[in-house]
């Protein structure tokens, strides 16, 4: 007699439920592809025309580097890129130094988009956190997430990009290149260090040379070593140039 091979209730209930998760999670695949891609469109039409470093492409980099880290460390692809994207949106340097803007412009985006609660305080919590604040100020992040994203925008401050970034910078705010009679300061406070305007080159002691000592994971770390030695050739060229001894 022929063996039965008719799947039970129980056995059709587990494929039922199976065949659900499956598609759930088809159409969050769906829906976090379809908000990344509205994000990337955002932030480009943002941020169009900009000159000061902070235009589309940094954000691109951020995001590419930030990804790569998030891949390494085993964080939140997801929620890094998301953060990466949105991180300069609207910068305080270029909004009144109100270091709110950031966080408030990517929470609107988001509840726009229907995001669940948690991504956008998650989200919002690494763009508040997320800015150098001065030599004497700890920016620590606490999620995994942000510290990829952090050490993703750092990397793009510092190697090659770095020092063009910074001289794009200070030509945007109208800066001088160097003013050996305005030596560098050590801001101590968030405060201090938003009224800083001096030359471009004082930003390489302020910051620049400081954030291979601060990456906060361990692939950021390993990426940053030959970006901060580029930092040290330059300013031993630059400063060659300037004393006419090359």
């Amino acid at each position: 007699m022929p063996r039965d091979v008719t799947p039970s209730k129980k056995t059709r209930r587990w494929r039922f439920g199976l065949v659900e998760k499956h598609r759930e999670s088809d159409a969050m695949t769906i829906h976090c592809e379809s908000l990344l891609a509205a994000t990337e469109a955002y932030v480009r039409q943002t941020l169009a025309g900009d000159s000061s470093g902070h235009d589309w492409w940094h954000i691109d980099r951020v995001r590419r580097n930030a990804c790569r880290i998030a891949q390494t460390e085993g964080a939140d692809v997801f929620v890094t890129e998301l953060a990466a994207l949105l991180h300069d949106i609207a910068d305080w340097k270029f909004h009144g130094g109100d270091d709110t803007a950031g966080p408030r412009a990517a929470r609107t985006w988001l509840e726009q988009h229907a995001v669940t609660e948690p991504v956008i305080d998650h989200v919002c919590a690494i763009i508040a956190g997320l800015s150098y604040k001065g030599a004497g100020v700890k920016t620590d992040m606490p999620t995994l997430e942000g510290r990829c994203v952090q050490d993703g925008d750092r990397l793009d401050a510092i190697g090659a990009i770095g020092i063009a970034r910074a001289f794009a910078f200070g030509g945007h705010f109208g800066r001088a290149i160097y003013d050996p009679e305005h030596p560098p300061e050590m801001h101590e406070s968030f405060a201090a260090y938003k009224s800083k305007g001096g030359p471009s080159i004082n930003h390489f002691y302020e910051k620049l040379l400081l954030l291979k000592d601060r990456m906060q994971t361990p692939a950021g770390r390993k990426l940053a070593e030959e970006r901060h030695r580029f930092l040290e050739v330059y300013l031993q060229q630059f400063f060659a140039e300037w004393n006419a001894d090359a």
